[in-house]
């Protein structure tokens, strides 16, 4: 027994306890953790009655997770019932509404009195559902047999992806009166067809000569106009975004593709109403088309007419009239010309408005309406009558160069008006290097002897113009590599003059830095990269690699006609809505200048004016010569003759006036023609001659505006006034720099 501690109060008395009475001091037990410190493979395989329950903290969680759950399930149907909601009816609708666009009447291109050049005319068109083609296989046949067409053709028109599936497909357009009456009449053999009304081009001027061979006569200025046709995969890519559907019409070259954004107008559309299986069971809604607007042109219509006559007419007389001085070889004796193609063009030099522009061969542009024969497309190809010449034809100018290479001798000092040279006939350059240091005077020249640049330019002096070549050769140091190639671009040769027509062509101005990258693009048809004496030459007077296009010869006749103002070619006038209303006004636009000195001006005018006035002239016989009223219509001009590769020689002849005024300037270009005064000469003529007796009238667009009215106007440093009858724009740009 062991003692007891000391009573607190009682002192030092003890008392006795037994040992089982004393209560020993222990810890707590140890309570489990809810979340032990890591995994313990043997508590995860006890019995569950081993290890104390958790009910209070298993059921916060399933709640949480519950709750969790309804809330997002809350928030997914307000967002399917609310937010997305009108996204969901409009898809619904989309299932049973199919859109199909309703074509536009597209506008009409008139001259500058109104005359319409194309408009359009409603036709009957038979159409075919695919639906019903499916449900009576028989009307294939049938509607075959009717229009003549095999039902293989039938069946690839339905099957074409261009059409629409909601409408019926297009089968026959222009559809003869009886096919229309038959349809109408017999709806049990022509199930799902019908015969709708339709617009398409139509060209109500008389036809004129046309493309050899071909099929088709040709047509005023077709090649200015253009035409129309489906739209391409690719023509639809690129215009994507624009509103064009697959089966679209389309401007595709000419004035139709330029200004494709006005003549369009606005496509409509038509809501329609479709089953589950696609069938149209209605229509909801339609929205009509808007007609596109109209396009007017400077063309005068009438001397468009004398022009196409005159060039076809020329080019196809002088096919059979004999050239003694034919210079193709192995025909020494002469020979026919093949006056192969031509082009003509007359334009306003006081503001670039092109009032006529014909080109040779020509041809119907109605042929592509609802679709071009292969008969007809080969003929046209192989003909070349799409392409327009005016604009594309790039053709050695001959003595028509002679205008730049005289101004750039009298302006840069090289020469004075009283400078004078003696014409030998042949002449050879001192201490020349290379080919081509003797040159011959051609044969159409007038007779040698003692000139000024007058009398050169008058009976077209080869020798004279050698001579300037080979003066400036001689002393590149003073007056610059390229004195002469600066001053054909400032004059617009060898630039391209941004007419309103797409495709157009760009000359190039012979020079040693043209031969040079020439040479590297393509060695074997450019062998040579130097530059000689000769070369010089033979640039100076319109030979050797220069070449231009027509409209550039007549902007670069245009720039001197008018003292010195470079404008840029324009055909179109304005575009005007099909209630009247004026949209747009195509101003004249200034594209640079020519600086020219009074006395040098007269000089180089006198020259001009002999050539048509002079006996010694070498145009006189085609004008003076030939009767032509020159003291009532004084006119100033230049032939051209050149050769190419051993061709019959390209004829060149280029007008302008009446003096002191000049309102026209008129030029011909006849591809292997012959001479300048033979060939393309009488053309300029003829068109003078219409010209004189129908003078062309004022643009029927609007009054200009007063700022229009009272803007300066933009001419050269001397030569005669601008008559304009359009105030040009006063925005200018430098003449061009450099060599072609």
């Amino acid at each position: 027994m062991s003692r007891s501690a000391r009573h607190p109060l009682g002192g030092r008395r003890r008392y006795l306890r037994p040992e089982r009475d004393r209560v020993a001091r222990r810890r707590p037990p140890r309570q489990p953790r809810l979340r032990p410190k890591r995994f313990s493979v043997s508590a995860a395989l006890e019995p569950p009655d081993a290890s104390a329950s958790r009910p209070n903290v298993r059921l916060r969680v399933t709640g949480l997770v519950v709750a969790g759950l309804f809330i997002l399930l809350a928030l997914r149907l307000w967002t399917l019932q609310v937010v997305q909601a009108p996204a969901a009816v409009q898809a619904v609708a989309a299932n049973q509404i199919r859109v199909v666009p309703i074509n536009p009447v597209r506008g009409l291109i008139l001259d500058r009195s109104g005359s319409a050049l194309v408009n359009n005319v409603v036709t009957e068109e038979i159409t075919l559902s695919r639906v019903a083609a499916a449900q009576h296989p028989a009307v294939i046949g049938n509607l075959a047999a009717l229009t003549g067409q095999t039902t293989a053709q039938i069946k690839a028109a339905l099957n074409d992806p261009q059409y629409s599936p909601y409408k019926p497909v297009p089968v026959l357009t222009d559809a003869p009166v009886a096919d229309v009456v038959k349809v109408r009449e017999y709806p049990q053999l022509y199930p799902g067809v019908t015969a709708v009304q339709a617009t398409q081009r139509n060209y109500p001027q008389s036809e004129l000569p046309g493309f050899p061979g071909g099929n088709s006569a040709g047509y005023p200025a077709s090649q200015v106009l253009g035409y129309t046709g489906a739209i391409t995969s690719s023509e639809l890519a690129a215009l994507k975004g624009k509103g064009y559907q697959a089966g679209d019409t389309i401007g595709k070259s000419g004035l139709e593709a330029q200004y494709e954004q006005y003549l369009r107008g606005a496509p409509g559309q038509k809501q329609l109403e479709v089953d589950a299986t696609g069938n149209v069971v209605g229509t909801l809604k339609t929205i009509p088309a808007q007609p596109g607007n109209d396009l007017v042109t400077h063309i005068d219509l009438g001397l468009q007419k004398a022009v196409d006559q005159a060039l076809a007419q020329t080019i196809l007389k002088d096919r059979k009239t004999f050239d003694p001085f034919c210079i193709i070889p192995g025909h020494p004796n002469g020979c026919y010309p093949p006056a192969t193609a031509g082009a003509a063009v007359v334009m306003d030099p006081n503001t670039g408005a092109v009032l006529a522009m014909s080109s040779w061969p020509s041809y119907n542009p109605s042929i592509w309406v609802g679709g071009i024969s292969q008969a007809a497309y080969s003929g046209l190809t192989a003909s070349g009558a799409e392409n327009n010449w005016a604009i594309q034809g790039l053709y050695t100018p001959g003595s028509t160069f002679k205008l730049a290479t005289a101004t750039a001798a009298l302006q840069s000092g090289l020469i004075t008006p009283s400078y004078l040279f003696n014409d030998t006939g042949t002449y050879t350059a001192a201490n020349c290097t290379g080919p081509h240091c003797t040159l011959h005077d051609n044969v159409g020249d007038g007779s040698p002897g003692w000139m000024t640049v007058v009398r050169a330019i008058t009976i077209s002096s080869d020798d004279f113009f050698y001579h300037l070549g080979d003066l400036f050769w001689s002393n590149r140091s003073t007056y610059g590599l390229y004195p002469i190639q600066t001053m054909a671009n400032a004059y617009g040769l060898g630039v391209k003059t941004g007419i309103d027509l797409p495709g157009e062509s760009v000359g190039r101005i012979d020079s040693l830095a043209v031969r040079q990258t020439l040479h590297a693009e393509a060695p074997a048809a450019f062998p040579y990269d130097t530059w000689y004496t000769g070369d010089n030459m033979e640039l100076a007077f319109g030979q050797g690699g220069t070449i231009v296009t027509p409209i550039e010869m007549a902007t670069a006749y245009g720039t001197f006609a008018n003292g010195g103002t470079r404008y840029v070619p324009h055909i179109a006038a304005g575009i005007v809505s099909p209630t009247g209303k004026v949209i747009k006004t195509i101003a004249p636009q200034v594209a640079g200048h020519v600086t020219i000195s009074p006395a040098n001006y007269q000089a180089i005018l006198q020259g001009f004016e002999g050539v048509v006035g002079n006996p010694q002239g070498t145009g006189y016989y085609s004008f003076g010569g030939a009767g032509f009223p020159l003291s009532t219509f004084q006119l100033a001009g230049k032939t051209g003759t050149s050769s190419t590769n051993g061709q019959e020689a390209t004829s060149w002849f280029v007008a302008f006036g009446p003096q002191p005024h000049p309102q026209y300037v008129v030029d011909c270009v006849i591809d292997q023609g012959g001479y300048g005064a033979s060939a393309a000469a009488p053309v300029v003529r003829q068109i003078y001659n219409y010209l004189l007796a129908h003078p062309v009238g004022p643009l029927q667009l609007a009054a200009p505006t007063p700022a229009q009215a009272t803007a300066p106007t933009a001419g050269g440093a001397s030569g005669p006034p601008s008559t304009a009858s359009t105030t040009p724009s006063t925005t200018t740009t430098a003449a061009g720099q450099g060599q072609g």
